[in-house]
């Protein structure tokens, strides 16, 4: 069976973007949906609201998503803070929906927020996104971060999901390569899917992170392959 595969639509203004560690925009491209129909061949899309993420639920590009989702099998987050989100977008045709900063406190995991969560969005439906920078968990667009690592949440959380999305943020969108050492650490605390993220690049990497059993979300990468105009190759 070939490694699952799952490219990321970043929306920023209408756009789709792709941001090196979320700050410096690398690439901009004006149509969602044209860039929806160069990942045909995939089977499933990683879609994130950054604006929803950065700016809170009044910024959101809601319409877009909507229609990404009519078209294709889309995981989706962004800025869903909030049971109610969570469930509209679900009710809005994701597969499942992404969970980040509000499963956090200051102090740890936020447990009644997620028992909240389980109760009105189905476990299975859950993918809780944990992200780390420097060794530590980042929330909050990747702007603030918590005292504690990855491997110290994801055996906490499990009970709330069906699976997590990590991104190794100090790699993302460098193209350089990931931290495989990082993802394997991951899988010794956790039986639950985890989708890696952050600086993927090569065949070899996501080979390597087929065989302890996650998927690869990628970004930069997956637009080098189908826009390679755009990267002079």
């Amino acid at each position: 069976m070939m490694p699952m595969i799952i490219p990321c639509i970043d929306l920023m203004d209408a756009k789709v973007v792709q941001l090196v560690q979320g700050r410096e925009k690398a690439l901009e491209l004006p149509d969602a949906i044209a860039v929806l129909e160069k990942f045909a061949d995939y089977p499933e899309i990683q879609v994130i609201d950054l604006d929803a993420a950065i700016k809170g639920e009044g910024h959101s590009n809601a319409g877009i998503v909507r229609e990404l989702c009519a078209r294709k099998s889309c995981r989706v987050g962004g800025g869903i803070r909030g049971v109610e989100r969570a469930r509209q977008v679900i009710a809005d045709g994701a597969r499942k929906v992404i969970v980040g900063s509000s499963v956090f406190s200051g102090e740890g995991v936020n447990h009644e927020f997620l028992r909240s969560l389980t109760a009105a969005v189905p476990r299975e439906k859950t993918i809780i996104a944990v992200d780390s920078l420097g060794d530590r968990v980042a929330i909050r667009g990747w702007r603030e971060m918590l005292p504690f690592t990855s491997r110290e949440a994801l055996p906490q959380l499990e009970p709330y999901c069906s699976e997590f999305l990590c991104t190794y943020i100090d790699a993302e969108g460098k193209l350089q390569g990931t931290n495989l050492d990082w993802f394997r650490s991951l899988r010794a605390v956790t039986s639950l899917p985890i989708t890696a993220a952050g600086g993927v690049t090569t065949d070899e990497e996501i080979r390597a992170l087929d065989a302890m059993g996650m998927h690869a979300a990628l970004g930069m990468a997956i637009y080098r392959k189908v826009f390679p105009e755009l990267f002079g190759s």
